[in-house]
């Protein structure tokens, strides 16, 4: 299948788990691949294990928190691979502390990375997408936005903010070809849960824990979060706008 023939994307975030599978993914279905990411070391990587002759994969530095460097990764993107055809964005950060335990710089970085973030790539790339008439945005969210999280309160309003600016967006321009939708993973076997789970006391119980509260009986993998987003970057989605899809191993079922 080949889905993404002849179209550009782009995964923020692109260097960890969760980006580098929907990376593989896009490319396996014929996409050309922009891997952005902070960590330039990790988006090479994930980029060189997936060149081919068939599609152009590159691999950019690129802090999203940063304007200037979201435009200087979009112009070397449109330089080297065409139009972006899909925004995924996926890059984010979380720090699993009570509320009360934070300081205002833990609230700056957490919606700086995850709210702004995604706010600087929107204005970056939506423009084009406009003009040219259709584009595809995917934004990562989080189970957390939909119904809290213990320890993650200001990554929760982040993530809730980007599911009600998905909508808004869906709203302002549908009439314009671009769809918005969200993807909210659960409890996901990522290097991010993997810091949470290290410093528990007992870290095998506590992975447990989120094993047994899972109902389909085990945590979520990167892969099983790139056939919801495939699915509404693709055009089988052409007709979906504003909707949120939880991958949660049915953690959480909200309507």
């Amino acid at each position: 299948m080949n889905r993404f023939e002849g179209k550009t994307v782009i995964v923020t975030g692109g260097g960890g788990g969760i980006g580098g599978a929907l990376c593989h993914r896009f490319v396996q279905e014929g996409a050309a691949v922009a891997v952005l990411d902070r960590d330039l070391a990790a988006a090479k990587a994930v980029a060189d294990s997936l060149r081919s002759d068939d599609v152009g994969v590159i691999a950019l530095d690129c802090d999203i928190t940063e304007r200037e460097s979201v435009n200087a990764a979009l112009e070397r993107t449109v330089t080297d691979l065409g139009p972006v055809d899909v925004l995924v964005n996926n890059a984010g950060w979380d720090l699993f502390v009570p509320f009360l335990d934070t300081e205002p710089e833990d609230w700056s970085r957490l919606i700086d990375i995850n709210l702004v973030g995604a706010l600087n790539m929107h204005h970056a790339v939506l423009p084009a997408m406009v003009e040219r008439g259709g584009g595809r945005i995917v934004n990562i969210a989080s189970d957390a936005a939909r119904v809290g999280s213990s320890g993650e309160a200001v990554y929760a309003a982040c993530k809730a903010g980007i599911i009600a600016f998905s909508k808004t967006l869906a709203r302002e321009h549908s009439r314009h070809g671009v769809t918005f939708n969200v993807v909210c993973p659960g409890p996901t076997d990522t290097a991010l849960l993997a810091t949470v789970t290290d410093a528990a006391a007992n870290p095998e119980k506590l992975r447990e824990a989120f094993r047994r509260a899972i109902p389909i009986g085990r945590l979520g993998q990167p892969d099983d979060l790139a056939g919801a987003v495939l699915f509404f970057a693709s055009d089988d989605a052409s007709f979906v706008t504003g909707q949120v899809l939880s991958v949660s191993g049915g953690l959480t079922m909200a309507g």
